[in-house]
């Protein structure tokens, strides 16, 4: 096996948390708070905390609406961010499957 992958991994993205949220946001076109909170089951808290971290690498847009007269908070992957979540994913694999041989 290759000892230098963990060199490779993007650590903003490898955090469990961040993973799951761009996850979600690859396969949409953009989410909303609530819609992240419930397919994630992470707390408010949490999806702030992490997507200022995601904000700041340039992988999500944050995006601040209202709807009526409600605040609403959605998230895009930018192609930065789903340029960096496929190679991070390509890059995972190899490791996984180095794990094979």
């Amino acid at each position: 096996m290759d000892s230098t992958w963990h060199n490779t991994i993007d650590k903003v993205i490898h955090e469990p948390a961040r993973l799951s949220m761009l996850a979600c946001l690859y396969v949409v076109e953009s989410a909303d708070f609530v819609f992240l909170q419930r397919q994630t089951g992470l707390t408010g808290g949490n999806i702030s905390s992490h997507m200022s971290k995601l904000e700041d690498a340039g992988y999500v847009k944050v995006v601040k609406t209202f709807v009526g007269k409600r605040p609403n908070t959605s998230f895009q992957l930018t192609p930065k961010g789903r340029g960096s979540l496929e190679t991070y994913c390509g890059t995972m694999k190899q490791v996984l499957g180095d794990l094979a041989d």
